[in-house]
């Protein structure tokens, strides 16, 4: 992997550091999502080519610290760095380097070398149990715990938890799907049946991508059902909770076999590959595409509620995604404190606010949320709005996702369609939750 340094070598002494964390450490592996959406993906192929050039200041006589982040926030971070090492003379001793190693590819190489791993690394929050299980994650700075989880989104405190111990600080809250549409032809967003007969009306197409385990979800879990697993101290999956052979499955199913036997009906999640689009359910990584779409008449919503066949309303769920910042263990004391007190101001508010208005990553920090600049990005609102229903992803095995491909296609190409009877349908789903459950035996 190529990987883009810039080094900070932070000047002095220490003059004798405050702050100390907790050990912990225990379990290891499973899959990563595989449909989670990450910002790196947009960084310029050029630019992740170009080897920046060192920065050295002091001589790093009280050790280095190693700090994690994505392409698109490396020279961000590093700024962030040297304010405050400047800011913090205390720290001033350590030497510093900020690398390109993305929130996709930090876990696996943390699991597979934790001492050679980062000190201060982002990652994906799906990836945390098998990063506790492997002993690359310190829990937070108990003198801080109490601020981390006020100062936070409920969403991004629950990422970030594993049992009862908070293991990272949170970094973002922006990482899941919600709806854009063109408001001369919606005129309610509220109600997904409301949006299919206007984009019918209207001869408009409405997207959503029905044969994807990532926006699935929104409809079982909406109608109320669980599908997550659990995992023993190996990584292995141990236990699948999964209820969709169940009356909620059952409407979740119908809901979907309904969308997609609309005529506005289109299989499909990225608005620059939609033709004559009326709404579509995408996320943030799409908003200035959306923007370039719907022009004048671009807006956006959390997801719509379904009706179900016995005329009870669902709100739409699904899945989120929230990025982290972890602190692996450390066997010097100082050198946790320093860790432990430059992960804490790179997940704070200024610098969260100060990323989003740099590279545009959603915080997840409640003040930075309702700042100025934040409210009126109207794509970021309505996804905070849509994360208020949704589930944080863990881990799933990776069939999982082309199971409910599977699941997908046969509503697609008519297998399961209205014409189904209860009794077929049902033996679909106890199908499915069987095959889910057998990934954990």
């Amino acid at each position: 992997m190529k990987k883009k340094i810039l080094s900070l070598i932070l000047a002095s002494a220490v003059a004798g550091a405050a702050l100390s964390g907790c050990g912990a450490a225990a379990p290891a592996p499973a899959e990563p999502a595989a449909e989670e959406k990450t910002e790196e993906a947009e960084a310029a192929p050029a630019e992740a080519e170009e080897e920046k050039p060192s920065a050295s200041v002091g001589d790093g006589s009280q050790g280095e610290i190693k700090v994690w982040v994505a392409d698109a926030v490396v020279d961000f971070t590093a700024k962030q760095v040297e304010k405050f090492m400047a800011d913090n003379p205390d720290y001033a001793g350590f030497k510093v380097s900020v690398e390109a190693v993305g929130e996709g590819d930090a876990a696996g190489n943390m699991i597979t070398d934790v001492e050679a791993g980062a000190d201060i690394y982002a990652f994906a929050q799906d990836q945390i149990a098998r990063l506790v299980a492997a002993g690359a994650l310190e829990t937070v700075n108990p003198d801080v715990i109490d601020a981390v989880k006020s100062e936070n989104d409920d969403g991004s405190i629950k990422a970030a938890t594993v049992g009862s111990e908070l293991y990272a600080y949170p970094l973002t809250s922006d990482n899941g799907y919600f709806l854009y549409y063109d408001k001369s032809v919606v005129k309610d967003p509220s109600t997904l049946e409301g949006i299919i007969a206007d984009c019918e009306a209207a001869g408009k197409n409405f997207y959503m991508e029905i044969n994807s385990g990532w926006y699935q979800t929104a409809f079982f879990f909406g109608a109320g059902c669980d599908l997550s697993y659990e995992t023993d101290d190996n990584g292995n999956f141990t236990k699948a909770n999964v209820t969709y052979a169940s009356p909620e499955g059952l409407a979740a199913l119908k809901a979907i076999i309904k969308l997609c036997e609309s005529k506005a009906f289109q299989n499909g999640s990225a608005i620059g590959e939609a033709t004559n689009v009326g709404a579509i359910v995408d996320g943030t990584w799409d908003s200035s595409a959306a923007q370039e779409v719907f022009g004048d008449n671009f807006a956006c919503a959390k997801l719509p509620t379904f009706t179900d066949g016995d005329g009870k309303e669902h709100q739409m769920s699904g899945f989120g995604g929230f990025k982290l910042l972890g602190v692996k263990p450390q066997t010097d004391e100082a050198k946790l404190a320093a860790c432990d007190a430059l992960a804490y101001y790179l997940a704070g508010e200024e610098v969260q606010l100060a990323r989003y208005k740099e590279v545009g990553w959603g915080p997840s920090n409640i003040k930075a949320q309702s700042s100025d600049d934040v409210k009126s990005d109207v794509a970021l609102s309505a996804l905070a709005e849509q994360l208020k229903n949704s589930i944080p992803q863990g881990q799933y095995p990776g069939d999982y996702w082309s199971l409910s491909t599977s699941l997908g296609d046969s509503i697609r190409n008519g297998e399961l369609s209205s014409g189904s009877s209860d009794d077929d349908l049902m033996a679909a789903l106890q199908k499915f939750q069987d095959t889910c459950i057998s990934y954990a035996q």
